[in-house]
């Protein structure tokens, strides 16, 4: 190999290294100043009454349960009103039930899919939720900047923290074939296509055994794969038609492995980040995934980013879609409406006049 050729290899290696760095610095600040410290305010509640939804078979759930007794009694409020989930009910009827003793804060205790189920009833009221992350990924708790690893830090952060306004966002789900529609909530990533595919692929007890990574097997296994035409349309924008292995809809964009998979998705900014990926090889997924490790700002034509308050997605034949984490049936048309501001979520930070409590 020639000198000049050496030399041109490592001018460019160097720019792609300066370029990368300087984009990781730029939407990591913006990326901390707008997801995690965002705007927070003190409750101002001298009293709180607290309800907690709480998963029973979670590993630390009687822990939590009696931290969050303590902590309450200390505080010389009144104890906390516990409401057991089940494998049938991850919530529904236990928020329901909790929303009627008048909660100033409504702690939740579980995974990803009970947070969804609470922060649904929540929405668009003045209810504050708390979060106690004993599930697997704790997509919302990571991306407020809770430790998840930390229950007793979670617990004081629920019950004492200050709070702030979050959007949420909401997935209509039509399918054609079985006529089914259904409207949930979601507060961190929803999707169709590979992504929903590889959630409902992945093995329980590998899960269970080494958590999050287990998604890491069943992603490797579907990577091969066709392209599937679907029709995408961004708010009042007309109609394109693209070939996709996934599209994700991002509210905020931090997931497990400390991987912040958007670094531009704000969750108090009224957009979704739309991201469409195309790629028709192994090749194309390992270019993808070397531009989100390196978050690297330059373009990627087989993963595109769009930024859009509604996001409207057809398909000649159904597709399996995803919200936070757990599968949602198969679609033929997906309506995607962020919420602005619309629930009010503990986060760090003492409130004015509360007082650490022990464990």
């Amino acid at each position: 190999m020639s000198d000049w050729i050496l030399y041109l290899l490592i001018a460019v290696a160097l720019a792609f290294a300066t370029s990368s760095w300087w984009g990781v610095r730029r939407l990591k600040a913006l990326h901390i100043r707008s997801t995690v410290a965002g705007d927070s305010y003190d409750s101002g509640l001298a009293q709180q009454r607290v309800a907690v939804v709480l998963n029973p078979i979670k590993a630390r759930a009687d822990e939590a349960r009696g931290m969050i007794h303590r902590a309450c009694l200390a505080a010389g409020w009144q104890a906390p009103v516990f409401y057991e989930t089940t494998a049938e009910d991850p919530g529904f009827s236990q928020i329901k039930a909790a929303l009627t003793g008048k909660p100033d804060v409504v702690l939740v205790g579980g995974g990803d899919g009970t947070v969804r189920v609470v922060a649904e009833a929540l929405a668009h009221t003045e209810i504050a939720m708390g979060l106690i992350p004993l599930g697997t990924g704790n997509l919302l708790a990571r991306n407020v900047d809770l430790d998840v690893g930390d229950l007793h830090a979670s617990v004081q952060t629920a019950l004492f923290g200050r709070q702030r306004y979050i959007d949420t966002a909401r997935m209509a789900i039509e399918n054609s074939r079985t006529g089914h529609y259904s409207e949930h909530v979601f507060l961190v990533i929803a999707g169709i296509g590979m992504d929903a595919e590889v959630l409902a692929d992945t093995n329980a007890g590998l899960k269970k055994a080494v958590g999050w990574l287990a998604y890491t097997e069943a992603g490797v296994r579907h990577l091969p794969g066709r392209r599937k035409k679907v029709s995408i349309s961004l708010d009042d924008s007309p109609e394109q038609i693209r070939n996709i292995r996934s599209v994700l809809f991002a509210n905020c964009g931090l997931v497990p492995g400390g991987i912040d998979f958007i670094p531009q998705a704000m969750i108090d900014d009224g957009m979704l980040d739309v991201v469409v990926m195309s790629p028709r090889s192994v090749m194309g997924w390992l270019l993808m995934y070397v531009k989100i490790m390196f978050k690297h700002s330059g373009k990627l034509p087989i993963m595109t980013v769009y930024r859009s308050g509604r996001v409207i997605i057809k398909c000649p034949e159904p597709m399996p879609t995803q919200l936070d984490g757990d599968t949602s049936g198969e679609a033929t048309k997906l309506t995607v409406q962020v919420e602005p501001r619309s629930l009010l979520v503990r986060v760090r930070g003492q409130a004015h006049g509360s007082s650490a409590v022990m464990r």
